[in-house]
C-alpha cells in the first residue's frame, strides 16, 4: 500500500505541478500575437496528449488508493473526492482547453485570426479552472496520505 501512496503522490504533484508551473510561468496576456502563437503552439506539441495520459494513470492511482484504504472512511471518501476534482481538471482539459488547442495548433504566424485574443482568453479561463481543481486534488492526495491512522 505504501508503494501505491507514494506513486499516488508523485504523479499528483507531477500533474498539479506541471499546470501550476503553466499558470504561474506562461500567462499569455501580455503577449503579442505572434508570440502567444509560438509559446501555444509549442505547448500544445508537448503536452497535449502527455498530460492527459498522466492525469488519467493519477486518477486511477487515487481511486486504488481509495480501494486500498477503504476501511478508514475519512482516508476513503477524502482520496475519492481527491480523484473528482484531478477528474475535474482532466474534464476542463478535454472538453475546454483541448477544442480551442485544436483550433490555434493550425494557425500561421502570417494570418492569425482578428479573434485570436478571444480564444486565448477563454483557453486562460479554462486553465485557472482546472489549475484550482488539479491543486485541491493534489492537496486531498496529500492530506490523505500524511494524516495520523
Amino acid at each position: 500500500m505504501s508503494i501505491v501512496r507514494f506513486l499516488n503522490i508523485f504523479m499528483a504533484a507531477l500533474v498539479a505541478g506541471t499546470i501550476f508551473g503553466i499558470w504561474i510561468g506562461y500567462n499569455p496576456m501580455s503577449l503579442s500575437a505572434t508570440a502567444y502563437l509560438e509559446q501555444q503552439q509549442n505547448a500544445i506539441r508537448s503536452l497535449n496528449v502527455l498530460m492527459p495520459v498522466l492525469g488519467a494513470i493519477t486518477i486511477l492511482l487515487t481511486l486504488l488508493s481509495a480501494f486500498l484504504q477503504r476501511q478508514l472512511k475519512d482516508v476513503f471518501l477524502t482520496l475519492l473526492a481527491a480523484a473528482g476534482f484531478l477528474a475535474i481538471s482532466g474534464l476542463v482539459t478535454r472538453f475546454g482547453n483541448q477544442p480551442i488547442n485544436a483550433v490555434v495548433i493550425n494557425w500561421r504566424a502570417e494570418s492569425i485570426p482578428a479573434e485570436w485574443t478571444a480564444l486565448r482568453d477563454q483557453w486562460w479561463s479554462y486553465h485557472i479552472l482546472r489549475t484550482v481543481s488539479a491543486m485541491v486534488g493534489l492537496a486531498l492526495v496529500i492530506w490523505a496520505s500524511i494524516r495520523k491512522d
